[in-house]
């Protein structure tokens, strides 16, 4: 019998899904004769995703199928970011596939599975659900790392990642079947009612050191980083800016359904992981961007020192510092999308546009996009009046609230340190010049007005960030 309230609750993954499923088979049996009609399909079921989530908004909350599936604040806004992304993402992509001759029809659709694989994560309340969309992500993402063959590097990459991944799975669910071992559940509620409420505290905590590997090996964060700098070189710019990005706020969502609806109770015993983790990011991320050549293996330093930031937000334990952490997860997608963009618009078929050098000159030779790049760059640095300001901002408020004032030193250092990778790769872009012929942005329309609301988007929220600071602040509440 299908119950109607669960159908109602799980639209937006029963759409995608069944979308996902006819673009497969019409694939399978036409090949890559409709790989425009693929593409435009694809964009297509992100859009009306988007629409029924923003119908669905503030209404119908609630548990679903046996308290696996959730609805709520969290899962709605992620949601919505994460749909929005992947159609910008789709958007940047399209050029940069067609030239280099990649299997267009397969990355489109292996870019919804790996959706659908984030929206299960991002609404899962139970840890079953929790593994199921982890692994589907995963997975496609593991094959998008592959799907350019013929690439020594490539194909390098999609190893590293999946045997690395493989292992941070393995550990992930060690830690869950300890947790369901000690509170006979494996519903977040209940995990949530028996944790605080059990003697068995040692095991608990022995689970929660597997369970915050596995987290902070999906994040990047340090000590489990060493995939990440390898993968976002060696995978193509299109795949690596969905490595990149939307798969954070699906496993934000996941840190938060695990450690704080979870094991809120438990927050003294994985708060030093957690603090140690961050730190390290932080550290770590900042120092080794210094010395950084190739712009993707940049924002992959610059990605770990990111990771070490929302981190720190889950140090107070409040609503505040959990609120600060979302909004500078979304902040950290906006400007990475923006970010990899520009990278994809400025390759062409035989130049990757990946060593900082190649981007001398841009000042002069193509000024609009240089602007968008200088936004995004210093969004990335802290800079005000930015949108990557106001993120740390919220952050660093929050560990000062908790009373961490050295913890809030030294990621205030940190990040005056990364502020200057950063303005080094702007030095290149406006006092470097370069005695080439200046080199036409292959791009369509639609691809070069999207950059740019996308880059100027990182200034408007950065100049009106109260909207959707007191947005993630009422999730939580």
């Amino acid at each position: 019998m299908i119950d109607a309230l669960n159908m109602s609750l799980a639209l937006p993954e029963i759409i995608l899904l069944v979308s996902a499923c006819i673009l497969l088979l019409l694939v399978g049996f036409l090949g890559d004769k409709v790989t425009t009609l693929i593409y435009g399909l694809s964009q297509l079921t992100l859009v009306g995703l988007i629409i029924t989530v923003y119908m669905g908004m503030g209404n119908d909350f609630g548990l679903a199928y046996h308290q696996t599936y959730i609805k709520d604040g969290l899962s709605d806004l992620l949601k919505l970011i994460i749909y929005g992304g992947n159609i910008a993402i789709l958007n940047y992509s399209r050029h940069y596939l067609k030239a280099r001759e990649v299997y267009q029809s397969e990355f489109y659709i292996l870019t919804l599975f790996a959706t659908l694989g984030m929206s299960v994560m991002v609404s899962a309340h139970h840890l079953l659900t929790i593994y199921l969309g982890l692994e589907l992500m995963s997975l496609c993402l593991y094959a998008m790392v592959a799907l350019h063959r013929h690439s020594l590097a490539s194909t390098e990459a999609a190893m590293k990642y999946f045997i690395l991944g493989a292992l941070a799975s393995g550990m992930l669910l060690y830690g869950m079947s300890m947790v369901y071992g000690v509170t006979q559940s494996l519903a977040i509620s209940d995990i949530s009612t028996v944790s605080a409420q059990t003697e068995q505290a040692v095991v608990l905590n022995f689970a929660l050191v597997f369970i915050v590997i596995g987290i902070a090996f999906k994040l990047g964060a340090v000590p489990f980083h060493m995939w990440l700098p390898d993968v976002y070189q060696g995978a193509a710019t299109a795949t690596t800016i969905l490595i990149a990005t939307t798969p954070k706020l699906a496993a934000f969502a996941m840190l938060i359904r695990l450690l704080v609806e979870g094991m809120g109770s438990l927050h003294t015993d994985w708060y030093n992981m957690i603090m140690l983790l961050a730190l390290a990011s932080i550290i770590l991320g900042n120092l080794t961007a210094l010395a950084q050549t190739n712009i993707k293996r940049l924002f992959a330093y610059s990605t770990i020192s990111h990771i070490g930031f929302i981190l720190l937000g889950l140090l107070s334990g409040t609503a505040d510092g959990y609120s600060a952490a979302l909004f500078y997860t979304i902040s950290y997608v906006v400007m990475s999308i923006a970010g990899f963009g520009l990278v994809l618009i400025m390759s062409r078929k035989g130049f990757e546009a990946e060593d900082i050098t190649d981007y001398r000159g841009l000042g002069t030779q193509h000024p609009w996009f240089a602007l968008m790049l200088l936004l995004v760059l210093f969004s990335m640095a802290g800079i005000p009046p930015l949108i990557g300001f106001y993120a740390k901002l919220a952050v660093l408020k929050s560990v000062v609230d908790t009373g961490l004032y050295s913890i809030a030193i030294i990621a205030v250092l940190m990040s005056v340190i990364g502020a200057f990778y950063y303005l080094k790769v702007i030095k290149v872009i406006y006092f470097e010049t370069t005695e080439q012929m200046p080199v036409a942005i292959e791009a369509s329309a639609d691809v070069k007005w999207l950059l740019s609301i996308n880059a100027v988007t990182v200034l408007v929220i950065g100049l009106f960030p109260s909207g959707l600071m007191t947005l993630c602040h009422n999730i939580f509440v």
